[in-house]
């Protein structure tokens, strides 16, 4: 598995992250709180090029949203970075876009 995390600057942390666990609840297995979410992208998710699941875990903090992807491959957490920045920012498009220092685990 390949990870990576990062924190996006806001105050409006979990707000963002129900919105976007609401979102994505539609189509994908989601479990969420006001301050924690999980989300799982399945192999066969639509329009994806990846072999295996994909994790997104959230975390609403005073100041911030921390993400963090786990994924199967670079290619692939790549990808997710764009993915879950482009939800992200168009929940949050009155301060977008949000800056995410995405470090390596």
């Amino acid at each position: 598995m390949r990870s990576a995390a990062a924190q996006a600057p806001t105050d409006h942390a979990s707000k963002y992250l129900q919105q976007l666990c609401k979102h994505w609840q539609h189509n994908l297995a989601v479990v969420f709180t006001p301050e924690h979410g999980t989300v799982t992208f399945p192999r066969d998710a639509r329009g994806a090029e990846w072999a295996t699941d994909a994790l997104v875990t959230f975390d609403a903090g005073p100041g911030a949203l921390s993400v963090r992807i786990d994924a199967s491959s670079d290619e692939h957490l790549e990808a997710m970075k764009g993915v879950v920045a482009r939800h992200l920012d168009r929940f949050a498009f009155r301060e977008a876009p949000l800056a995410f220092d995405w470090q390596r685990s």
